[in-house]
């Protein structure tokens, strides 16, 4: 019998030439739905990321034999994500009004999260410590992607404003610094990239990627800023623009770890192949999972 020729992996110039592609087809869908100033749009596409990425998860999840609630868990996270894009359509108040109306939402999606987890175990045998790590990865799953995902929507209404979509230039703001940080970290570290961060986590992170990923978002943060002071006066002026750029990379950077450590455990490379050099939804939308919930809560409650 023949032995088989083993895959071999691709070139890192392969490897940066796929990730330039599916970039730059990004980047051209974030500038379609940024021109297009249609709430639907801006919505629909989050919708479409937390589903694709919920998917993604509890796919993971099933590859390595982990027990959870496939159908509950992707029911729940469209459902939530749903009806949170349904709330802030349907209201034609203020932005801070409109920004309450999901506070029941989170905290009914939450408990149902906890008890139909609990409910669904009740169908199952007691076997050491599975029941409760099946609970834990539903709920975990919910947690992860669509509520801090879903703080992308909420920004989108923070800013006071005309238009469907006032706060378009924030997320897209908070979009650049967080891509721009994954960016200059891969770029950086691809190049001279020498002394390893968290090799037990990710093996490719290195200290001189993490510089990069520092100064990058700062080129984005304090480049946008400049173009567009008054759209962004929310930010509240360059020391706010600054440490907002600092405080974002460096949850970009644990975002991007955070989902290393699921997917090392799960013993996964990627959460998908829907984009060549890049992996799945969930590796697009990792960073911006920490990022935009830590954005929201400093504007409401740092900056004044």
């Amino acid at each position: 019998m023949a032995e088989s020729t083993p895959v071999s992996a691709p070139s890192k110039a392969r490897v940066f030439f796929r990730r330039t592609l599916s970039t730059v087809g990004l980047w051209g869908l974030v500038a379609a739905v940024f021109l297009s100033q249609n709430a639907i749009a801006y919505l629909g596409l989050i919708v479409v990321l937390i589903s694709l990425s919920t998917l993604e998860y509890f796919q993971m999840l099933r590859n390595a034999g982990v027990k959870c609630f496939t159908g509950f868990g992707h029911a729940l996270s469209i459902g939530y994500s749903v009806a949170l894009a349904a709330s802030f359509l349907s209201r034609k108040t203020s932005a801070g009004s409109a920004l309450e109306a999901p506070v029941l939402l989170d905290a009914a999606a939450m408990a149902i999260a906890v008890i139909g987890a609990f409910c669904l175990q009740l169908r199952r045998p007691i076997r050491g410590l599975e029941p409760l790590q099946a609970v834990a990865v539903n709920v975990l799953g919910f947690v992860y992607i669509p509520f801090l995902f879903g703080f992308a929507a909420r920004l989108v209404f923070l800013v006071s404003g005309t238009g469907q979509v006032p706060g378009a230039l924030l997320l897209l703001w908070l979009i650049a610094v967080t891509k721009f940080t994954d960016m200059g970290a891969y770029l950086t570290g691809s190049l001279i990239g020498k002394h390893k961060m968290i090799p037990h986590v990710s093996p490719g992170k290195t200290w001189e990627g993490f510089g990069g990923a520092l100064v990058f978002a700062q080129l984005a943060g304090c480049g946008l800023y400049a173009l567009f002071p008054n759209q962004l006066a929310i930010l509240g002026g360059w020391p706010h623009v600054i440490g907002l750029g600092v405080i974002l990379a460096l949850l970009s950077v644990v975002g991007d770890l955070a989902e290393s450590v699921l997917k090392r455990s799960l013993n996964a490379k990627d959460s998908g192949q829907m984009l060549p050099g890049i992996g799945g939804a969930l590796d697009l939308i990792d960073s911006l999972c920490f990022t935009a919930p830590a954005l929201y809560f400093y504007l409401k409650w740092v900056q004044p």
